[in-house]
């Protein structure tokens, strides 16, 4: 907290940590903050890391910054963003070159990995 600003919360993502993912291989979060019962994170993936398939509960918000992801057949490259409304599902969610993204999600959510069954998916080009 910020003694000018007590009920904000201000981070610097250079001073914290890369942890590795629970959910997944070759991922790595930055915990950016949390309130109101959303949370703010920094992911970093590998070259040919994936999430697995996993519902999406709550809306969930997602800004590239470097690299791309191909999430469920669309690609997406830095500057694109992606809002995903609650019941939505990921089937594919893979970078093949590597990325780092910003995304913003409701809390709860991030134990919903609950392997759906992969679906073929046409990608893009």
């Amino acid at each position: 907290m910020n003694q000018h600003n007590p009920d904000f919360i201000f981070t610097c993502h250079d001073e914290l940590p890369w942890t590795p993912s629970k959910f997944a291989p070759g991922v790595a979060v930055k915990n950016l903050g949390k309130a109101n019962g959303r949370a703010m994170q920094l992911v970093r993936f590998l070259p040919g890391a994936s999430f697995p398939a996993h519902l999406h509960t709550d809306v969930e918000f997602l800004f590239m910054l470097e690299g791309e992801v191909l999430q469920n057949g669309q690609r997406l490259c830095v500057g694109w963003s992606m809002v995903a409304p609650a019941g939505t599902e990921d089937f594919e969610f893979v970078s093949p070159t590597g990325c780092i993204f910003l995304l913003v999600y409701g809390l709860g959510t991030s134990d919903l990995f609950t392997g759906l069954p992969s679906q073929q998916r046409p990608l893009c080009t």
